[in-house]
């Protein structure tokens, strides 16, 4: 089986920032288009590498719970798990349905049965759709599904995204019409992350804990990385919007003025003074929340520091912000000091 990717789902609402000098109600750039082309490969190639790992016929991987053929018995609300290895004759040949309150990688929300829709395209001895095929497939039924699954409560920005797993063309041209629609945890690359329990008890905010770092692929964020290997920024803190604005969800500009406070205070104590993002040449920036996000019960967001490239997207940061930095293999050189009563940044236009 493969797994196609929600690709609109992977371009989060651009973060605001605040440079070291000056603050700027600009959005960051992170090279949008390379992200797009980066995203829409995921998509093409069908999240899985080689359809041909998995099968859903009957040689495939059985079921570990009731013996029975996992991904054929799946039903809505079973989740599944995998083991991933770099032999391709093992790579996720193990599907098996476990309790959501264990690690996962996919959560069922709708099975789909093409044998059941009239029509050559996906009668007898039709060709293989493919994964562009699939990809349509998923946005026409399992989007719906997942909706009808979850009710209003899906965040289509969230840090999970709808998912379909498709029989592989070897299977396809045996016979095997099942489909599995499903929600999944991916990267900024596509890599499915195993999380526990089941979406609809879990805050969706789009966050990663204070302290992760996120990897960098030319200048465009990644997977998350250890601090002392190359990456695009760091995440230093997590803010809970609703403990500021309980009711309906505030204007951007409204965001933009607590989190400039809150973040900066953020960033003063994880970098131990008021002038270490400065010195440092880093750029402090956080996430904004909009209405789809909000109605779905999303709350947190991210303040994070990374340097940011005039160009476009971001320069590549070694060690954790917290101690010494390289920035593009280099020891970040500070600005001269501000002028005599420039104690804090003046606001651009």
């Amino acid at each position: 089986m493969a797994m196609s990717k929600d690709e609109h789902t992977k371009l989060k609402t651009p973060p605001r920032s605040m440079s070291a000098t000056t603050t700027r109600r600009a959005l960051i750039a992170v090279a949008v288009g390379a992200v797009v082309a980066a995203v829409a490969t995921i998509a093409i190639a069908g999240g899985f590498t080689g359809g041909e790992n998995l099968r859903s016929g009957e040689s495939g991987p059985r079921s570990s719970v009731s013996g029975e053929h996992a991904f054929a018995s799946a039903q809505a609300g079973d989740c599944l798990n995998w083991t991933t290895s770099d032999d391709p004759e093992r790579d996720r040949q193990d599907v098996h349905i476990v309790d959501c309150s264990d690690e996962h990688r996919f959560e069922v929300t709708a099975p789909l049965d093409l044998a059941n829709y009239p029509g050559a395209e996906f009668g007898p001895g039709a060709r293989y759709p493919g994964a562009l095929r699939f990809a349509s497939l998923r946005d026409e039924h399992c989007v719906a599904a997942t909706t009808s699954y979850l009710g209003a409560g899906f965040d289509p920005y969230g840090k999970f995204s709808v998912g379909l797993m498709f029989p592989s063309e070897a299977s396809w041209n045996d016979g095997d019409r099942a489909l599995r629609c499903g929600l999944q945890f991916s990267s900024t690359t596509g890599t499915l992350l195993q999380y526990t329990g089941k979406v609809a008890d879990q805050d969706q905010s789009n966050i990663w804990e204070p302290g992760t770092c996120i990897g960098i692929n030319q200048i465009v964020p990644s997977d998350p990385v250890d601090c002392s290997a190359p990456h695009a920024f760091e995440v230093i803190s997590v803010v809970d919007l609703g403990t500021q604005f309980p009711g309906d969800l505030p204007s951007v500009e409204d965001q933009d003025r607590y989190l400039e406070n809150v973040c900066t205070q953020a960033a003063n104590e994880y970098l131990g003074s008021a002038d270490a993002l400065r010195d440092k040449t880093l750029t402090l920036f956080w996430d904004n929340i909009n209405v789809e996000s909000w109605l779905a019960g999303s709350r947190r967001v991210n303040c994070s520091v990374g340097k940011e490239l005039e160009s476009g997207g971001f320069a590549t940061v070694t060690g954790t912000a917290r101690g010494d930095i390289l920035i593009n293999g280099e020891p970040p050189v500070p600005p001269p000091p501000l002028p005599e009563g420039r104690t804090v940044p003046t606001p651009g236009n």
